[in-house]
């Protein structure tokens, strides 16, 4: 009972679940691994201890609006990165754990002292259905939005289009702001400015500014890039670029002859005509340009890494910014080279207090365990360094702190 207009379909509002379900089932290719695939299908045999549910879990919940996958897990669960465990409980109604719509309705199974989760209450299976009389409305939706994200999109998204960690000599490379209109110090949106390709070190021209057939138009502006340093080494992992807009190349470089005084053809080089479409701050000359990068998938699938993982938070994301808290960035000193994936939890180590030992009549200093302070996810990779989510915290998060597999 739906017809099709496009990407939009008209559904009555009787099937609108049943129909997102199956429509789940078929979707896009998501990231989802193998291991994952292993567990989840290893508990929806078994289902999962009742120890390791939530003491308060429902018995049942019903999908609402504005909730997200991390969120519904930790409702079940007592750990939510646990996100395979989720979804082999319900593995036989929801194939796609990327697929999960609002009216869904979730029932808890406890059996033997293992526990399952169902889209149907348990000995319903099988069992006949009345009539179900539906009146003709309907509803336009568009399906691939209906679904609910595994986070808030709001605390990840809009810092994707922002910072970036890039080498010195990569962003010393970088086309750069040369002029403005009129002699203008600071530009916004709407201003035009001029702009030149890199050079190679300083020692001669690199690649231009080009509006050629396939070569990018959209550009992301950026200033000042910061040392990144290993907390406990100082080694020098990166540098963050400090996004402040956005341009658009609307004529690309080129090189014209003139003679000079003395009849001598020499060769100069035409400033690019770049438009600033969006404005973080005001931007100036000297900023360097990067091409917009391809649009990602913004899927997340929360999970404890593979294999042993621990280190150190770099830096807190925001100017003079010395504390995190829950849904703010941080920067830590691993990156994809250690093995680390976007999705990848780890909890956040509050590192124990140093003290004398007043019982002792030595008075030697010890030093108290390390406490579990929080978790974080890895939401972007870099080669030596990754950007993470404060997904919980019970106190400040600090440059220094460690972190490593969740328990």
């Amino acid at each position: 009972m739906h017809t099709n207009f496009g990407r939009f379909r008209t559904v009555s509002t009787a099937a609108a679940v049943l129909l997102c379900l199956s429509a789940g089932v078929q979707a896009q290719n998501f990231p989802v691994t193998s291991g994952q695939q292993a567990t989840a299908a290893q508990v929806a045999r078994t289902g999962i201890p009742l120890a390791d549910l939530m003491p308060n879990a429902p018995d049942s919940y019903t999908v609402r609006s504005g909730d997200t996958l991390w969120a519904i897990s930790g409702l079940f669960l007592k750990s939510p990165w646990r996100w395979p465990e989720l979804w082999g409980m319900n593995l036989q109604d929801i194939r796609n754990p990327h697929r999960i719509y609002p009216g869904q309705q979730l029932f808890l199974d406890k059996r033997d002292g293992r526990a399952t989760l169902r889209t149907r209450r348990a000995g319903s299976d099988g069992a006949p259905m009345g009539t179900v009389r539906v009146s003709p409305r309907t509803r336009y939706e568009s399906l691939a939005d209906a679904s609910i994200p595994t986070l808030a999109p709001q605390a990840i998204e809009p810092f994707l289009a922002e910072p970036l960690i890039v080498d010195a000599l990569g962003f010393s490379q970088a086309p750069r702001i040369v002029a403005t209109q009129e002699g203008r110090v600071l530009l916004s949106r709407g201003d035009r400015a001029y702009a030149l390709g890199g050079y190679a070190g300083g020692d001669g021209p690199g690649r231009p500014l080009s509006d050629a057939k396939g070569e990018p138009l959209d550009y992301r502006v950026f200033r000042n890039a910061t040392a990144l340093k290993d907390p406990t080494t100082q080694e020098i992992l990166g540098y963050e670029a400090q996004y402040v807009g956005k341009a658009e190349l609307v004529r690309g470089e080129y090189s014209v002859q003139n003679p000079d005084k003395d009849g001598t053809l020499q060769t100069e080089r035409v400033p690019a005509t770049i438009d600033i479409v969006a404005a973080k701050e005001e931007m100036r000359v000297g900023d360097r340009l990067i091409a917009e990068p391809p649009r990602e998938l913004r899927s997340y699938v929360p999970r404890a890494p593979s294999s042993p993982m621990a280190g150190q938070i770099v830096s807190v994301y925001g100017n003079a910014v010395a504390w995190a808290s829950e849904n703010q960035i941080v920067v830590i000193n691993r990156g994809s080279r250690d093995g680390l994936e976007r999705g990848h939890v780890m909890a956040i180590l509050k590192d124990g207090e140093r003290l004398r030992d007043k019982t002792d009549s030595a008075r030697p200093d010890i030093k108290l365990p390390n406490e579990r302070n929080g978790l974080l996810m890895v939401f972007r990779t870099f080669d030596r360094l990754s950007y993470a989510l404060i997904l919980q915290a019970t106190d400040g998060i600090k440059v220094g702190d460690r972190f490593t597999n969740p328990d």
